[in-house]
């Protein structure tokens, strides 16, 4: 008789439920880890003087154009 006993009303998982519970947020979080790992070994490097000149440049600009009088 459903909705009798002590697992009454709850969502329970036998064997093999847990394991295909748990494989999508475990591949999500080793695919996250991956993706934080490869972001900060890409920073610096040889390039790291010219992006760092480019954004300089490119705040210089709006800070040049925010000053500059309006007509």
């Amino acid at each position: 008789m459903p909705g009798t006993g002590r697992n009454a009303g709850l969502a329970t998982l036998d064997g093999m439920d847990y394991v295909s519970a748990l494989v999508p947020p475990v591949v999500m979080a080793v695919f996250f880890v991956g993706v934080v790992v490869t972001i900060i070994k890409s920073q610096g490097g040889p390039n790291k003087a010219k992006e760092d000149a480019a954004v300089d440049a490119a705040i210089a600009r709006a800070e040049a154009a925010e000053q500059a009088p309006r007509a």
